[in-house]
């Protein structure tokens, strides 16, 4: 199946498989913020890719969702690897992406559900448990339902590079000439603000901030943010202006014309 063949009746069952699985990925997780919890290092000695009992519980449960709802579809997660199908689709799921700001206890890690087909996403959702809000987009939807009430996505428009808010991770990630190329286009921009994860994602979507820039992402990592973004009249690619669902550099804009700007930018040779 590819996204051209999916009823309207199969979107609303689609979205709601999102939907249960992002609803058992908070009850998985919550339990275990802010506890007295450890983490175990992915990576080996010299380096720290923290992974916990939360990042396991919650992918255990979205896998256990669409095992009942969706077996005919593909899986890749971050902690368990990949499930074939054979429907054409494939759920990509990062349980918690942000662990270190989890295990931080900081708010800023979040679910991230998407669903692909070989393009790359359509639909995705970004989860944040512990402020209870959901950045849902494709299938017909670009919405954020929240405390508050449900809201519409939308990135906001008219910024030139000299007034946009940038967010990134570096330099926790990236090499130092990514970071050097990161450089060149924040120091262009009016504010630069540094970590978030996901949620800087969600923010674009939400017409709180410009552009989000990254390194070093690993297709879990940025499924569900291209989906939501392009729902909400984003652009998201890769440095050069390709497809990034696969991982690798990502550039995320509210419009083209900050989009180009900032790629120019990160195409320019360091002195």
């Amino acid at each position: 199946m590819v996204r051209e063949e999916i009823s309207e009746q199969e979107a609303a069952e689609l979205r709601a498989c999102g939907a249960a699985m992002a609803e058992a990925a908070r009850a998985a997780i919550l339990p275990h913020f802010r506890t007295a919890m450890a983490a175990d290092n992915k990576a080996g000695p010299g380096g720290f890719d923290p992974v916990t009992v939360a990042d396991r519980a919650a992918e255990e449960a979205m896998r256990a969702v669409l095992a009942e709802r969706r077996p005919q579809d593909a899986v890749l997660g971050e902690e368990f690897g990949r499930q074939d199908g054979e429907s054409g689709l494939t759920w990509v799921l990062d349980p918690i992406d942000g662990t270190r700001a989890f295990i931080s206890g900081t708010a800023s890690w979040g679910v991230l559900i998407a669903l692909q087909d070989a393009r790359g996403p359509f639909y995705g959702i970004i989860d944040q448990p512990y402020m209870a809000e959901r950045f849902e987009g494709g299938l017909g939807a670009a919405a954020l339902t929240a405390p508050r009430g449900e809201s519409a996505l939308g990135v906001r428009t008219g910024r030139a590079l000299e007034e946009a808010t940038l967010f990134t991770t570096f330099p926790e990630v990236g090499t130092e000439a990514e970071g050097a190329a990161f450089h060149r286009v924040a120091a262009r921009a009016r504010l630069t603000r540094y970590g978030l994860d996901c949620y800087a994602y969600a923010l674009l979507a939400l017409g709180q901030i410009d552009l989000v820039i990254e390194a070093g992402l690993q297709s879990y990592d940025i499924a569900a943010p291209i989906a939501v973004i392009e729902a909400a009249g984003g652009v998201v690619t890769d440095w050069q202006g390709g497809p990034v669902h696969e991982g690798g550099r990502a550039l995320a804009a509210a419009t083209p014309e900050l989009h180009r700007a900032a790629m120019k930018l990160l195409a320019e040779q360091s002195p």
